[in-house]
C-alpha cells in the first residue's frame, strides 16, 4: 500500500481543477480518514500504573468504611466531600 498520494498537472489543466483531482483521490484512498482516526490516538497506560491505582482505590474505599464504622466522619459529609 502507497503511503502518499500523487496528482501530476496535466497538460493544460488548472490549478483548481488539479486540487479537486487530488482530493478526490484522497477521499478514494481513505488515507484521510485513517489520519484523523488516529489524530487523538493516546498510549494505554503501563501495566504496574493501572495496578497501582487500583490498589490506591481499594486502600482508599476501605479508610472510608473503616471511618463510617468508627463514627469518625458520616454519609452526608462524604457526600458534601464529592461535590
Amino acid at each position: 500500500m502507497s503511503s502518499h498520494i500523487e496528482a501530476k498537472r496535466k497538460k493544460g489543466e488548472s490549478f483548481d481543477a488539479l486540487l479537486r483531482r487530488f482530493t478526490r483521490r484522497m477521499q478514494q484512498s481513505g488515507k484521510q480518514l485513517d489520519v484523523k482516526a488516529g489524530r487523538y490516538w493516546t498510549k494505554s497506560p503501563k501495566k504496574n500504573k493501572v495496578q497501582d491505582s487500583a490498589i490506591r482505590k481499594l486502600v482508599k474505599g476501605a479508610r472510608r468504611a473503616y471511618m463510617l464504622k468508627t463514627g469518625k466522619i458520616t454519609e452526608e459529609e462524604l457526600r458534601a466531600k464529592k461535590r
